[in-house]
C-alpha cells in the first residue's frame, strides 16, 4: 500500500504546491508524451530525473520515496512481460542479448517515470483546489465531483485495506506463503471486507449529499478563485519548450541507445 502514500496530498508550504494545478497537470501531460514518445533509455534517464528538483523543493521526499517503492513490484513484472513475450513471440530473438535487455528496461523506466510524475502532481496539489481547477477549465461539476471524490478516498481505502490485513495476520492469516494461487486466495478475506466497507462509505456518501441537496443549484459560487502567477507562466513556458525540444528530437535527431554510447 505504500505506492498510494505516494498519491496522497501532503500540505506543505512551497514554491511547487503554490503552482497552478492547471499548470502543473500540463507540466505532468508534457511528461508523459515525452516518455511515449521515446522508447531508448537514455532520453528516459533524462526523464526521471527531471521531476527531481520538484520533489526537493516541495519537501516530499519520503512520500515519493514510497510511492516509488510500490512501484517497483509492477515494475518487475512490466520488466519480466517485456522481457519474456519479446524474447518468445517477436523477432528480436535474433537481437543480442543486451539489445533486449535494454528494451525491456527502458519499457519499465518509462511506467516509472509517469508513477513519478504523478505522485508529484497529487502530492502537491490539494483535491479541493484540483476540483476547482476543473471548474473553471469549464469541466461539468458533477465529473469534477466525481474526480476529486475519487482522489480523496484512493489513500482512505489504502489505510482500510492495510487495517484488515494487519487484523487478519493478527488472526492467524499468512498471506506470504504457499504458491501463487494459495496467496491469490489468501486475499479473499482482505477484499470481501475491502468491498463491503467501500459500499457502506459510498451509501453514506450519498445520504449526506442528499442531506445537503446536492445538485438542487445549477449557479455554482466558490470562496477561492485562482490565477496565474509568474512562476505558473514560467512553468507553463518551460513546459512548452520541452515538449517542443522532445518533439524535434524525435523527429530529426537519431537517438542512440545506451548500447551505442557504452561503445564509444
Amino acid at each position: 500500500m505504500s505506492m498510494f502514500e505516494g498519491f496522497r496530498f501532503r500540505r506543505v508550504s512551497s514554491v511547487i504546491h503554490r503552482l497552478d494545478p492547471r499548470v502543473k497537470f500540463f507540466f505532468v501531460c508534457v511528461l508523459f508524451v515525452t516518455a511515449i514518445l521515446f522508447g531508448k533509455l537514455p532520453p528516459l534517464i533524462l526523464l526521471f530525473f527531471v521531476p527531481l528538483p520538484f520533489v526537493f523543493m516541495a519537501g516530499v521526499q519520503r512520500e515519493w520515496i514510497r510511492s516509488m517503492r510500490g512501484a517497483l513490484f509492477f515494475a518487475v513484472i512490466i520488466f519480466l512481460f517485456n522481457f519474456v513475450f519479446t524474447y518468445f513471440y517477436t523477432q528480436y530473438p535474433q537481437l543480442p542479448s543486451a539489445s533486449l535487455l535494454e528494451r525491456s528496461l527502458a519499457m519499465t523506466l518509462r511506467f516509472l517515470v509517469l508513477v513519478e510524475s504523478f505522485s508529484v502532481f497529487f502530492l502537491t496539489t490539494s483535491p479541493d483546489h484540483l476540483g476547482l481547477a476543473l471548474e473553471q477549465s469549464h469541466v461539468p461539476y458533477e465529473f469534477c465531483f466525481a474526480f476529486t471524490t475519487a482522489v480523496r478516498f484512493v489513500p482512505v481505502l489504502a489505510d482500510e485495506a492495510q487495517t484488515i490485513m494487519d487484523a487478519q495476520k493478527a488472526r492467524g492469516l499468512e498471506l506470504e506463503r504457499g504458491n501463487f494461487l494459495k496467496r491469490v486466495r489468501n486475499y479473499i478475506p482482505i477484499l470481501i471486507p475491502l468491498i463491503v466497507g467501500a459500499i457502506r462509505r459510498s451509501l453514506e456518501l450519498a445520504e449526506a449529499m442528499e442531506s445537503r441537496a446536492w445538485g438542487a443549484s445549477e449557479k455554482r459560487t466558490n470562496l477561492y478563485v485562482l490565477k496565474l502567477k509568474n512562476t505558473d507562466y514560467l512553468l507553463a513556458f518551460g513546459s512548452v519548450l520541452m515538449l517542443i525540444f522532445a518533439v524535434y528530437v524525435w523527429l530529426y535527431v537519431p537517438v542512440p541507445s545506451l548500447i551505442t554510447l557504452l561503445r564509444l
